[in-house]
């Protein structure tokens, strides 16, 4: 079973690497075509990618609580919603150390994630070079969160999600933008020489899609196909449904029954962040792909807290 897991997790690293390709080819030929102020063709690769990503922290309660009573189960599902509550408000109306708190918890998460993918594939695959896991997960969590961020086109749109957010970097986004990209840049060295190429790649394709999409595509493609199709890879390990599928050896059914549990989170979201910008008096078509995402980064303080243990299984 141990092969067929590792065949899953090389696929899915395969078509993660590949979706940041195209988004970066995309972004170059629309950008070149059409202009980069041209919003809808970043609108439909970006929801294409959310709604990849957005089911993956649905199973939560399944994984952290599989054998729970219904009770048990309603009361982890409030206190989840809760904490995701008070995180959109900490975007949307307080000052910008909330912003930043729920960022740094973003980076965090999606940098150990990522480290914690590879560990469980490197179990399975055998390989005995060590992962160089700090430098990996620092790189692979700043680079697709930060570099994004202080691109001017996003600063304008977080503006209007939220005005105390302009200037959320403290006019320090030159610095930030040199600093994670040269951290990045000593990462791919690092991993190349540490004869970890293929991680050295990963950091390489993150940092190029950071630099080279807008803001918009970048996030929303990284999150997507990039670490959430990941995490799901790393779900079908504790799944009963996907351990059953695995046992008789179908893969594609092993990773769909991570996914559908989870695809009603999907509409959810996108309701949640309508009605918020509707609430707000705001249109939907300038507001609600920003929006969207500021929900998504609320449910990863939740999220993570809940994977937690998950990741330090993985990273053991």
């Amino acid at each position: 079973m141990r092969d067929l897991e590792y065949r899953l997790f090389s696929h899915v690293s395969a078509f993660s690497s590949i979706a940041v390709i195209l988004a970066i080819a995309l972004s170059l030929i629309f950008s070149q075509f059409l202009g980069e102020s041209s919003i809808q063709w970043q609108v439909v690769i970006a929801v294409m990618a959310l709604a990849i990503g957005i089911p993956h922290g649905a199973l939560d309660h399944l994984v952290t609580l599989p054998k729970s009573k219904p009770t048990v189960m309603a009361l982890f599902i409030t206190i989840y919603v809760l904490v995701a509550i008070v995180a959109v408000i900490a975007i949307l109306r307080f000052n910008v150390f909330g912003f930043i708190f729920v960022l740094l918890m973003s980076a965090t998460h999606f940098g150990i994630g990522d480290a914690a993918f590879i560990n469980e594939m490197d179990r399975r695959g055998g390989r005995k070079k060590a992962l160089p896991r700090t430098i990996y997960a620092v790189a692979a969590g700043a680079t697709p969160v930060m570099i994004p961020l202080v691109n001017s086109a996003s600063t304008d749109a977080l503006a209007q999600v939220n005005p105390a957010l302009i200037d959320w970097h403290q006019g320090f986004g030159q610095e930030i933008l040199f600093a994670v990209s040269g951290f990045a840049l000593i990462a791919i060295v690092t991993l190349f020489l540490s004869h970890r190429k293929r991680e050295s790649l990963d950091i390489a394709l993150l940092l190029a899609l950071a630099l080279i999409a807008p803001p918009l595509i970048a996030f929303a493609v990284y999150f997507g196909c990039w670490h959430a199709m990941r995490h799901t890879a790393r779900l079908t390990l504790t799944l009963p449904s996907s351990q059953a599928a695995f046992a008789e050896g179908n893969l594609k059914r092993a990773f769909i029954k991570a996914v559908l549990p989870g695809t009603p989170a999907l509409i959810g979201t996108f309701v949640v962040a309508a009605a918020i910008v509707i609430f707000r008096g705001d249109s939907l078509d300038d507001q609600f792909l920003w929006v969207t995402l500021v929900v998504v980064w609320a449910l990863t303080v939740p999220h993570m807290a809940v994977t937690a243990r998950l990741d330090r299984k993985a990273l053991s």
